[in-house]
């Protein structure tokens, strides 16, 4: 790496500062998040289904979601009160290396236990097939121990998807669809052309709607900041016709970069629990499949410096990127990252980019190979903790006019350098 080290050395890294992106911060206050979901499922068309001794299975996926595990147990909560017997089942496709105890532990890292449940947490790779597909006549799976339930409760986010655009995108159908499916239905759907990806997510979860005893569920929609924006409870017939409605409120209330094109954005982790393609497109700018999805920041060069601790070792999404460094590539897992491509069929999210020994190498290369940048004495540079937390942000001096223009962004400090340490990465 001599070699390489020694041909970047004078690429100068540009100085930052802090700023603060502005939006919308309604939510739920933390104290009213149980009581809401009770409410909302306390109707009759809902939550009066539930009689006593029912056993009710209540989903849980990989996705990190704020008040993930305080509205899982007001869930069991209600329905403990109703009589019946709920237990949590892994609603999770193939995310924890498509193992039961890999999928247990992303429920445990969200605060998702028997202890603190109140309940049973099922974790099984095992599926029974549901029915055939309405269109296509493909085998519907769904997870052997949501299948035995009396009565199953989804529980997801509605979100932007990050690979296909369709009136169901993230959220309760592809729950059903992929999650309820578990690596065998994930693989099912995945195998098939991505241009059709949103009318299977639908076609298998109306699938699933069908042949199973779901009852309903709980929507939530988060605010920018990934506060709780919306918690909303839907029946069955309610899924097919609300979620639609719920996926345009979270485009509106999701947070996204205010500037339209950079030369190099810096995201210090990716991981699973921050997205499944490990950093948000809808952010990034880097979809996996460009030819159906846009949007986010337009970057020349993506750099990721490292993993969350909660992916478990599970990279994928650093194909994505230029530039890596080291230290992530040591954490990664391939036990864990591969899986999921194989299930996908994505393989280009799990190839190694270029690999710096440490992070001032990681942004000089990234900086010192952008032939479009517009003025290479002022490279524009954002620097983000993740998809997920962009409100404060770091941005260099080239795009410092940009941000004073913007009534949406606030100035938080003076011009800096970057701090690094003596192994030359960010403190």
């Amino acid at each position: 790496m001599e070699t390489i080290t020694d041909l970047i050395k004078n690429q100068p890294i540009p100085k930052m500062v802090r700023i603060r992106q502005n939006f919308d911060r309604t939510c739920i206050p933390v104290e009213e998040i149980a009581s809401t979901v009770q409410k909302e499922l306390d109707r009759e068309d809902l939550g009066g289904k539930i009689k006593p001794g029912m056993k009710i299975a209540i989903t849980c996926g990989s996705r990190g979601m704020t008040n993930n595990a305080l509205m899982a147990r007001a869930m069991v909560d209600f329905v403990k009160s109703k009589g019946a017997e709920p237990y949590i089942v892994a609603a999770m496709g193939s995310h924890g290396g498509a193992t039961a105890e890999g999928q247990t532990q992303i429920l445990r890292d969200y605060g998702i236990t028997e202890e603190a449940m109140g309940c049973p947490v099922k974790s099984s790779m095992e599926t029974v097939q549901a029915g055939l597909s309405g269109v296509r006549k493909q085998p519907v799976f769904v997870d052997k121990n949501a299948s035995e339930a009396d009565g199953i409760l989804l529980f997801n986010r509605i979100k932007p998807h990050t690979s296909f655009r369709g009136p169901y995108e993230s959220g309760l159908m592809k729950m059903m669809a992929i999650g309820l499916g578990k690596q065998k239905g994930a693989e099912s759907i995945h195998h098939q052309s991505p241009a059709i990806m949103h009318e299977l997510v639908e076609e298998y979860g109306r699938t699933i709607l069908e042949n199973c005893p779901v009852l309903g569920g709980i929507a939530v929609v988060e605010n920018a900041y990934d506060d709780t924006y919306l918690i909303k409870g839907l029946t069955p017939q309610e899924i097919i016709d609300e979620e639609p409605k719920l996926k345009e409120i979270s485009y509106r209330t999701i947070a996204k970069l205010l500037f339209d094109k950079c030369d190099v954005l810096v995201v210090d982790k990716i991981g699973k629990n921050i997205s499944g393609d490990g950093m948000d497109p809808n952010i990034s700018g880097r979809f996996v499949l460009p030819q159906y999805c846009s949007g986010g920041i337009d970057a020349e060069k993506v750099v990721v410096l490292d993993i969350t601790d909660e992916t478990h070792g599970n990279a994928q999404g650093i194909g994505l990127a230029e530039v890596t460094t080291r230290r992530l590539v040591n954490r990664m897992k391939l036990e864990m990252t591969y899986p999921t491509g194989v299930t996908n069929t994505f393989l280009h999210l799990m190839k190694i980019p270029m690999i710096m020994d440490n992070d001032r190498e990681a942004l000089q290369l990234a900086l010192m190979c952008c032939p479009e940048a517009e003025d290479h004495d002022h490279m524009k540079l954002i620097r983000i903790p993740n998809t997920a937390h962009i409100g404060e942000i770091e941005i260099s001096e080239g795009l410092l006019p940009l941000a004073k223009a913007n009534p949406n962004i606030e100035i938080l400090t003076d011009l800096y350098d970057l701090p690094f340490d003596g192994q030359g990465n960010l403190f």
